[in-house]
């Protein structure tokens, strides 16, 4: 089973996980830090091969989930370097956004997967670099925590199928709701453009769908809506809740 992603923050928790060697992926200290072993907690991450990186205390109170801020934050999980393979066989979940038309709805859907604590972002787009570089600012670089993958669909399915994952589309067709679901196991979730939805060839690879329940006049959600609604009921399951 992969290590959950999630936050540590301050000098306590990091210290006893570094001591239980669970794996840092990510150290985040700031520039010139009050307490003296906040900087010796740091250089100890460093020796032990933990990427450690200075940053401002703006950056600190909005990434902190404490208050006040704490002056070091560490990532447990996958690294956010990782390579597909990797990030494939790893449980959890991905996600593939497929077709998206704006690189801010982009952006804004690799943060909420992000947040909700995927392992993984695939992006099928026609964006070339400066919309691809336009996306990433939109997530709050958020690839600086998850690993974003910029791929077509029908091979990041086929090589999550390899790894063992189930595939599953989020899509007006789908016959069970996310609740219905098993949403604990690792999985690859599809969710398609804004206007068009995800292509019928990239669809038919998928080894189901999930529908989403709506009752007013306009037919769709917003795309981050409808992957919050997914990702909120994945951490549900998770909680036993």
């Amino acid at each position: 089973m992969s290590t959950p992603r999630s936050q540590l923050s301050g000098h306590e928790p990091i210290a006893a996980a570094l001591d239980a060697g669970e794996p840092l992926r990510l150290v985040l200290v700031a520039r010139e830090p009050r307490d003296p072993a906040i900087a010796a907690l740091a250089d100890r991450a460093k020796a032990l091969g933990v990427p450690v990186r200075e940053t401002s205390s703006d950056s600190l109170r909005r990434l902190s989930l404490t208050s006040p801020p704490a002056e070091i934050l560490a990532l447990v999980g996958a690294p956010p370097d990782a390579d597909r393979e990797t990030v494939l066989a790893s449980g959890g979940i991905v996600w593939l956004l497929v077709g998206l038309a704006y690189p801010g709805n982009t952006g804004f859907a690799i943060r909420m997967a992000e947040v909700s604590g995927a392992h993984g972002v695939f992006v099928d787009s026609d964006f070339l670099h400066e919309g691809r570089r336009e996306a990433l600012r939109a997530s709050m670089r958020a690839d600086r925590f998850l690993p974003v993958f910029w791929e077509g669909a029908l091979g990041v399915i086929a090589a999550a199928r390899a790894a063992g994952r189930r595939v599953l589309a989020v899509e007006d067709v789908g016959t069970r709701r996310p609740w219905e679901v098993d949403l604990t196991e690792p999985l690859l979730l599809l969710i398609g453009g804004e206007r068009d939805g995800i292509p019928r060839d990239v669809l038919a690879a998928c080894d189901g769908a999930l529908a989403i329940p709506m009752r007013g006049f306009i037919p769709s959600y917003n795309l981050q809506a409808a992957m919050a609604i997914v990702a909120g009921e994945h951490l549900r399951q998770l909680a036993g809740v």
